[in-house]
């Protein structure tokens, strides 16, 4: 039922008619609010403001995927040095140790244009090494989001591109690919910032495990890996389960918590348990979202989580 309902939520995410009635229905707004962090940047500034003073850590995503042209993948790279400006002049961007920021931000290559048909990997690169030297002046780090499993190849290339001039740059590896253990001893290295998530998009099962208990069984090998290595691991999760193995896999291995790895959690999702990881002295960064364009990757936390759906439904009930 749950993998029904997953494949529901991601075929209306897909939906432009389902868009245009969610995103102009006034119930959505309550929803909109406790998933995102505002539709500007200055919006998006005072909620990683509130985070911050909460003990908490923060990362950034400019919503802007399905990115046509090169005029769009500009204006996402212009909107993210504009958010690194607007978060050195706030006092909230600073590095300090050399592999953590306060306050990063996270990229998808396809809203910078790695999608755009001839020269769309090179443009992409130019845009992400635009960002990652923004990022550096003013202090904060950069986190490279993957996306679906056709773009792990071009965005691990340009990861390895990157990180010879901006080492600190992290990588995002997902859970539910079976080729993830083997990315994870590639890059459980020393320096090396991974994320290691579920993973949030439909992916066939020849490249990905279907059943839940597999993509739970396979985070846990992923982690080992990491936990083992030399690397800074982020662990990216809400099933209190993982966050405890992660927790005894890293005390295992050595890692000390606040500074060796830390612990990621999405903005409005278990408010509570990140600032009770935090008051016990872990690193926890939430993953910030900000923007118009909300639609998509609001669509893919319901489907990643689809118990979230009951606070949507709950939404609708109480202000229809």
């Amino acid at each position: 039922m749950e993998g029904l309902l997953r494949s529901s939520i991601l075929a209306a995410s897909r939906n432009r008619r389902i868009e245009e009635l969610v995103t102009n229905a006034p119930v959505s707004r309550d929803v909109v609010r406790r998933y995102v962090g505002g539709a500007t940047t200055h919006a998006a500034v005072e909620a990683t403001r509130e985070l911050l003073v909460a003990g908490l850590t923060v990362t950034l995503d400019h919503l802007g995927e399905d990115t046509t042209d090169r005029a769009q993948a500009d204006a996402v790279a212009a909107a993210y040095r504009e958010l690194l400006t607007a978060l050195q002049q706030a006092g909230l961007a600073e590095r300090p140790a050399p592999l953590t920021s306060r306050a990063e931000v996270s990229v998808k290559l396809s809203a910078v244009g790695q999608a755009l048909p001839g020269d769309g990997e090179k443009i992409a690169l130019e845009h992400a090494r635009e960002i990652c030297a923004a990022a550096e002046a003013v202090g904060a780090t950069v986190t490279l989001d993957m996306e679906d499993h056709t773009t792990t190849d071009s965005t691990l290339g340009i990861l390895a591109e990157l990180r010879a001039d901006f080492p600190a740059t992290a990588a995002v590896l997902q859970s539910y690919l079976r080729r993830t253990e083997g990315d994870c001893r590639d890059l459980a290295t020393a320096g090396s910032r991974v994320r290691l998530c579920k993973g949030a998009y439909k992916e066939p099962a020849s490249v990905a495990f279907q059943k839940r208990e597999d993509v739970d069984l396979s985070y846990v090998r992923c982690m080992n890996i990491l936990m083992a290595g030399e690397g800074y691991p982020m662990l990216a999760t809400h099933d209190p389960r993982l966050v405890e193995i992660g927790i005894e896999r890293a005390r295992f291995h050595g890692k000390q918590a606040g500074k060796d790895f830390e612990l990621q959690m999405l903005y409005g999702i278990r408010p509570n348990e990140q600032r009770r990881l935090a008051a016990e002295g872990h690193t926890v960064r939430v993953y910030l979202p900000y923007g118009a364009q909300w639609y998509g990757y609001l669509m893919r936390r319901l489907a990643e989580r689809p118990a979230n759906v009951l606070f949507f439904a709950r939404s609708l009930v109480s202000k229809g």
